[in-house]
């Protein structure tokens, strides 16, 4: 048992320090004050009270148990006046709630976000507190605020941790092709929208994708979902060498998916977007994806997943990962991920490469793209790409060294 102890520290040594030696600024800065972090898998605050409730002449269907089919049937049986006081009385239950209906989820989040808001601000006032306290209070309440600027479409948002918040770009209900970006650590509600250095945050990589979807496609409804559904590794600590997370956070994205069926177009198939981590949650979700998003008019049947800045999918090849998806991938010379070990030994490590000839995902060029986060760039052939594969065009994505 000790020989394993320490063959495991040895191990989570060599695969941090590997992506250290290769960005030894922020990387070392990250592995330093990385710990574990603690998995969201239960419904949001007031699922117990909503379970109890039986105001309504009916029992409210269990957050925890209730298919997102079943939950848009509920939903759809209800008079304006239930809905409006459903998500007054449980905004985080209704604005979580994947299968309720995208506006009503909408409305929802602006009442969470706010009393969110208003919590912090209170605390942040509060003289009792200490100073580090209030200035995390501060944090929160600006990170919160930003989120309540209008046109702003938050699909669902979680207060607990470090937060969960996912936010949509276009008109979801009405998009012909739906994008989901799945990203990879330090994702959470502080990083989801950054102002300096935007492309290192969800939020700015889907804005990005987003606008050039409309540039490729001027006449072509899209959607893009940028979607901090789980809580990611922090730094590059344990959690970043394992699937722990990622076994949590694959369910989520394919009750995500689930609830897209449901309430957007039947011929408006999704694609993945999975970022570094990220792409451990998309190959953990892959083998129930046919089953979680297929729709009747969908005729291949297959989700375009796409695999950028990668540590592995948690497989050896796209074989283990079913005959639902379709993986592109790609990693630039300058991403210090290709620096990491691509194995697996004891549970620790991610599999193999997923840009390895021998994997079987198909290549794409990101020639232009430079570092761990700079796939989203204007001008790069992996930001094209993304675009490309996203609408369906495959005609039109650059392969490697045919961009440079």
């Amino acid at each position: 048992m000790r020989n394993r102890r320490r063959w495991k520290r040895v191990l989570i040594g060599a695969f941090a320090g590997c992506a250290v030696l290769a960005d030894a600024g922020a990387a070392a800065a990250q592995a330093a004050a990385s710990t574990e972090q603690l998995a969201i898998s239960t419904p949001p605050a007031g699922s117990a009270a909503w379970v109890q409730d039986h105001s309504f002449g009916r029992t409210l269907p269990d957050p925890a148990t209730t298919s997102p089919a079943a939950a848009a049937d509920f939903f759809a049986s209800l008079a304006p006046t239930e809905l409006d006081r459903l998500i007054k009385d449980y905004p985080l239950v209704v604005g979580n709630y994947d299968g309720a209906p995208l506006d009503l989820r909408y409305r929802a989040n602006r009442i969470a976000l706010t009393a969110e808001r208003d919590r912090a601000r209170a605390r942040a006032a509060d003289r009792k507190l200490d100073s580090d306290t209030r200035d995390l209070a501060v944090s929160r309440a600006n990170d919160v605020d930003h989120l309540l600027a209008p046109g702003r479409q938050i699909l669902a948002f979680d207060p607990r941790g470090r937060g969960l918040v996912s936010e949509v770009w276009g008109d979801l209900a009405d998009a012909e092709r739906i994008s989901v970006l799945v990203p990879g650590s330090d994702a959470d509600l502080g990083h989801f929208d950054q102002s300096a250095e935007p492309l290192r945050s969800p939020a700015g990589m889907a804005r990005a994708l987003h606008a050039e979807e409309r540039k490729q496609a001027p006449d072509t409804r899209t959607a893009v979902i940028a979607w901090t559904g789980y809580v990611t590794p922090s730094g590059l600590g344990p959690d970043a060498v394992t699937s722990r997370l990622a076994d949590v956070g694959a369910p989520r994205l394919q009750r995500l998916l689930a609830g897209l069926k449901e309430t957007t177009r039947p011929d408006a198939p999704p694609a993945l977007l999975c970022h570094s981590y990220g792409s451990v949650v998309c190959g953990n979700a892959a083998p129930e994806i046919p089953r979680a998003a297929a729709s009747p008019s969908d005729t291949t049947g297959v989700t375009d997943m796409m695999v950028f800045g990668s540590p592995g999918m948690g497989v050896q090849s796209t074989g283990e990962l079913g005959t639902g998806v379709h993986v592109w991938a790609t990693r630039n010379p300058s991403d210090w991920i290709g620096n990491v070990p691509y194995l697996e030994v004891g549970g620790l490590g991610h599999g193999a490469d997923p840009t390895a000839s021998g994997f079987g995902a198909e290549q794409i060029s990101s020639a232009r793209a430079a570092g761990h986060n700079g796939y989203f760039t204007e001008g790069t052939d992996s930001l094209h790409n993304f675009a490309a594969i996203s609408l369906g065009h495959y005609q039109d994505v650059v392969r490697p060294n045919t961009g440079s």
